[in-house]
């Protein structure tokens, strides 16, 4: 049984009360007056004054009684569900982050390896080009300024060469590769790696040239095959480490001009001038070449807000 306090209308049939809507109490505007469906008419004063208890049959019982359980066994359910995928995601959230992790750990131990092993192959190259086999005889000083003169522009040229490979080759021909690197990374590595193989195949060979034969045109060899081992090690770094935190950089992220180089690069994956900048180190002129210096500004300061905001939120803890 149940008893509803109303002081508007109900219907009635058959000596039981009921709502004139299933399961609900139907409200009568009080300028209105309640009819049964025997055309009784009750007037305005009892509609005032009276309150009104019905009794629901007991079909209406079990129906609304069916009801209940089957909104609570469906509200169960729901629940049990949601838990469900609640700890689904949690545990595939906590593997991306483990997964992360180490793969940023192996490649940062690639970069690593490869430069410490690089930088003291190439210092063990030049004091033995310029030392060992030179014993016995006269330094040749327009060799030595040669050599170095040549790893210097050989490393200022790389970042044209990385232009100009960029957009008529990587972005055309040899896009099926390049496309990995446009897309999400699964993994320590991608497809486009064999890029940094493909440059290392003319440094290597240059280096030793130059080591293995003496003489000004090995020397030069020499120097621009260092000059392009030190461009290599640059872009590593600044590229896969400080712009796509492939691994951590250390103190060279707080440098502002290499900040200022990895929003470049963003924009170029933005894809918000037809792709520029293409080169990397000069990518900022680039993008000012074709208008996109107030955009370039734009990512710095939004940039500049979310790490201040970081900051303070780590200080706050």
């Amino acid at each position: 049984m149940a008893c509803i306090s109303c002081p508007y209308g109900l219907a009635y049939r058959d000596s039981i009360l009921r709502p004139v809507s299933h399961n609900t109490v139907a409200f009568i505007n009080r300028r209105h007056v309640g009819l049964c469906r025997s055309g009784f008419k009750l007037s305005r004063r009892k509609m005032r004054l009276g309150r009104v208890c019905f009794v629901l049959s007991e079909n209406a019982q079990h129906e609304a009684k069916t009801e209940g359980e089957g909104s609570a066994a469906q509200s169960v359910e729901f629940a049990e569900t949601l838990r469900k995928s609640v700890e689904n995601g949690v545990e595939q959230l906590t593997e991306r982050a483990a997964r992360k992790k180490a793969e940023r750990y192996t490649y940062l131990f690639a970069a690593v390896a490869s430069s410490l092993g690089i930088t003291s192959m190439a210092a063990g190259a030049v004091y033995s080009r310029f030392v060992w086999q030179m014993q016995g005889e006269d330094v040749p000083f327009t060799e030595m300024l040669g050599t170095f003169l040549f790893a210097a522009g050989a490393t200022v040229g790389m970042e044209f060469w990385a232009r100009w490979a960029h957009r008529a080759l990587w972005h055309a021909s040899l896009w099926h590769m390049h496309e990995s690197h446009h897309k999400p990374r699964e993994g320590p590595f991608e497809l486009n790696d064999v890029f940094a193989i493909i440059n290392a195949v003319p440094a290597i060979s240059l280096v030793a040239y130059g080591f293995f034969n003496k003489g000004l045109v090995p020397g030069l060899c020499f120097g621009a095959g260092l000059g392009i081992t030190c461009f290599g090690m640059a872009y590593m770094f600044v590229h896969d480490g400080l712009v796509h935190r492939r691994f951590p950089v250390g103190p060279i992220a707080d440098l502002p001009y290499l900040n200022k180089v990895a929003a470049a690069h963003q924009l170029h994956h933005a894809d918000k001038f037809d792709g520029v900048p293409y080169g990397l180190f000069l990518g900022p002129q680039e993008l000012e070449e074709v208008g996109g210096r107030e955009e370039l500004e734009k990512l710095l300061n939004s940039k500049r807000k979310f790490s201040t905001a970081a900051s303070e939120g780590k200080e706050a803890k």
